[in-house]
């Protein structure tokens, strides 16, 4: 645990389970408004015309709830949230890639249960991207088809419409990846995902990237090029100081809003809200 902690401090984060911790952030490196008021056709009133599905995840996905709004984990994706707003209450910060340096560090965990609490915002719309086209996960957390999704439509195969289905009850819409390609890599450089991103950010206020591990495939380096900054997620006592040393080298330093430390024991997340929440709940004699 403590090497994670050495590659943290270097990294200028302090490792606090779940929260992200803001470097100082560099401007962002658009020169154009990311909001302009020009919107591609097929992107106008985009809202009004995508499906609605029902919020139905899966048993073992481990989402935060709404409804369970005191739970130590909706508390601490809350408190990511707020940081990150208060960030984009400074400059224009609206599309993030979420990633890890290698897998089965919680990326896609981090990139869900945060897109889910800043849709719990009302009218905060959030879109959550599973760009991860090696190993997607959005559409088994979420039980719906992994087709038709980003690849699809990439490929010409699907209307944007077609491929964004609106989470019943949130704020939360979900873009899954698609049929699986066999060069994942090729078809990110297309300008046409660029053209997405820049779309997609007109219409939803967070644009939530889930992307493959940093040091395993160029994608999220890629990503990270065409969004506002990025979170990196590591996790106690597997991330090591060379992989996060070389995760942080490989986005040039230059466009990291911050990270999240996973993998606290279940027991200390809820300690430290037990007291204040049977407290304030707790009804008088």
């Amino acid at each position: 645990m403590s090497r994670v902690h050495d590659a943290l401090r270097r990294s200028g984060a302090s490792p606090t389970d779940f929260q992200s911790q803001p470097r100082n952030v560099a401007p962002v490196s658009r020169t154009a408004d990311p909001h302009p008021a020009t919107i591609h056709p097929d992107f106008d009133n985009l809202l009004e015309r995508i499906q609605e599905i029902p919020f139905n995840p899966s048993q073992d996905a481990h989402l935060i709830d709404a409804s369970r709004p005191h739970e130590a984990p909706s508390e601490e994706f809350r408190t990511l949230r707020t940081r990150l707003n208060h960030l984009q209450s400074l400059q224009p910060i609206h599309t993030v890639v979420v990633t890890s340096p290698s897998p089965a560090e919680g990326k896609s965990m981090a990139a869900v249960n945060l897109a889910l609490a800043e849709s719990h915002l009302a009218g905060n719309h959030t879109l959550l991207c599973d760009f991860d086209f090696r190993r997607p996960l959005v559409h088994n957390l979420f039980q719906v088809d992994r087709s038709p999704g980003i690849t699809d439509y990439l490929l010409g195969k699907a209307t944007i419409e077609q491929i964004i289905k609106k989470v019943a009850g949130t704020n939360l819409c979900i873009l899954t990846a698609g049929e699986a390609v066999i060069n994942p890599l090729e078809l990110l450089n297309l300008d046409k995902v660029r053209e997405l991103i820049k779309n997609l950010e007109k219409v939803f206020n967070w644009v939530i990237l889930d992307t493959p591990p940093l040091l395993f495939a160029a994608d999220a380096n890629l990503l990270s090029t065409m969004s506002d900054g990025t979170v990196l997620v590591v996790r106690l006592g597997v991330t090591t100081v060379d992989s996060i040393t070389r995760a942080i080298q490989s986005l040039c330093e230059n466009n990291i809003l911050g990270t999240v430390v996973n993998g606290a024991r279940r027991g200390e997340l809820y300690s430290k809200y037990t007291y204040y929440h049977t407290y304030y709940y707790s009804k008088p004699d």
